[in-house]
C-alpha cells in the first residue's frame, strides 16, 4: 500500500479489494494425462493441498480433489475422474463476490483465470477471511493518524512494510495466555491481521497487535507485516511515556498472564452461565 497523507480516507467503501490482491499466484497444477496414482501421491506429499487445478498448457480444463481420487483406478488418466464443469474467478472480481461464490457452492478454492482463460492464481476461503481482516485494519490506522495530527499538530504518513519484532517497543504490559493460542492459530493459517506501528523518527512503537506479536515470538517468527504511521520529527508520544513508566523496552518485558482469562472471554462465559 502506498504512503498517504493524514487526510487519506480509510473507509472500507473506498477500497474495493480485488481477487488479484489476495490470490496465490504460484499455483501447483496437474495435467489431464497424469494418472490417479501420480496425483494421489502429490496430494499426500504436498503441504496441505486437498486438490489441484487441472491445466492443459495454461488453460484450466478441470479440478481434481482428494475425494475424486479415493475409489478411482490408480492407473486411470486424470481426465476420466476430474470435475470439468468448474467455477472460476477473474482477478478483477471483488473479494466479497468471490466469498459469496465460495460460501454458496461449498468449495474451498476458486481457480482464477484471465480473459483468455489462462490460470493466473487461486483464491481460497482462507484468503477471503484474510482479506476481510486486513480491510478492517485501515480504519484503526486512519483514526490513530487523525488523533496524532490533532493532538500534536503534526502531519503523518502511512506505509505498509515488514518490521523486525526485536525493534518494537511495546505499549501493553501484559497479554493473556489463552488468547495467544488463538493468535497462534491465525498465524499458522495466514489469517493474522497486520500490526499497527508508529515510527516516531526511527523509534518503532507498537500501537496494536501485542497478542499477535507475542504469538509470533513464541513461534520463532522474527518479522511481521505492519501498517506503519510515520512521524518525521520526533514527538513526545503519550504511549511511549506509558511504556517507560511501566518499564517496557522490548517484548521480553511483556507479562504473559496464564492465571486469568481475557476480559471479553470471561464476560461471554458469564452470559452463558446466566
Amino acid at each position: 500500500m502506498s504512503s498517504s497523507s493524514g487526510n487519506h480516507d480509510f473507509s472500507l467503501d473506498t477500497r474495493r479489494a480485488k481477487v488479484k490482491e489476495y490470490m496465490t499466484r504460484d499455483v501447483a497444477t496437474v495435467s489431464p494425462d497424469d494418472t490417479v496414482r501420480e496425483v494421489a501421491k502429490e496430494v499426500v506429499e504436498s503441504d496441505g493441498h486437498n486438490g489441484f487445478p487441472v491445466t492443459d498448457g495454461r488453460t484450466v480444463v478441470g479440478f481434481v480433489s482428494a475425494s475424486d481420487l479415493l475409489l478411482a483406478d490408480p492407473d486411470a488418466p486424470l481426465f476420466t475422474v476430474m470435475t470439468d464443469d468448474i467455477i472460476v474467478a477473474h482477478p478483477e472480481m471483488n473479494v466479497t463476490d468471490a466469498a459469496r461464490v465460495i460460501l454458496r457452492s461449498g468449495i474451498q478454492k476458486l481457480p482464477v483465470v484471465d480473459d483468455a482463460g489462462n490460470l493466473v492464481g487461486i483464491i481460497s476461503n482462507t484468503d477471503v477471511v484474510r482479506s476481510q481482516i486486513e480491510r478492517a485494519t485501515p480504519e484503526k490506522v486512519g483514526k490513530l493518524m487523525r488523533t496524532l495530527e490533532e493532538i500534536h499538530g503534526v502531519t503523518v504518513s502511512e506505509e505498509r512494510r515488514t518490521v523486525e519484532l526485536a525493534d518494537l517497543i511495546p505499549t501493553q504490559a501484559r497479554v493473556y495466555a489463552d488468547e495467544l493460542e488463538g493468535r497462534h492459530y491465525e498465524l499458522k493459517r495466514g489469517l493474522a491481521e497486520p500490526l499497527v506501528v508508529i515510527d516516531n523518527d526511527g523509534t518503532l512503537v507498537l500501537a496494536d497487535g501485542h497478542h499477535r506479536v507475542m504469538a509470533a515470538d513464541r513461534a520463532d517468527i522474527d518479522e511481521m507485516d505492519a501498517y506503519v504511521i510515520v512521524i518525521d520529527d520526533e514527538i513526545d508520544l503519550g504511549m511511549q511515556k506509558t511504556a517507560r513508566k511501566e518499564g517496557l523496552s522490548s517484548l521480553a518485558d511483556i507479562e504473559v498472564v496464564d492465571y486469568a482469562r481475557h476480559p471479553l472471554v470471561e464476560t461471554t462465559k458469564r452470559f452463558q452461565n446466566e
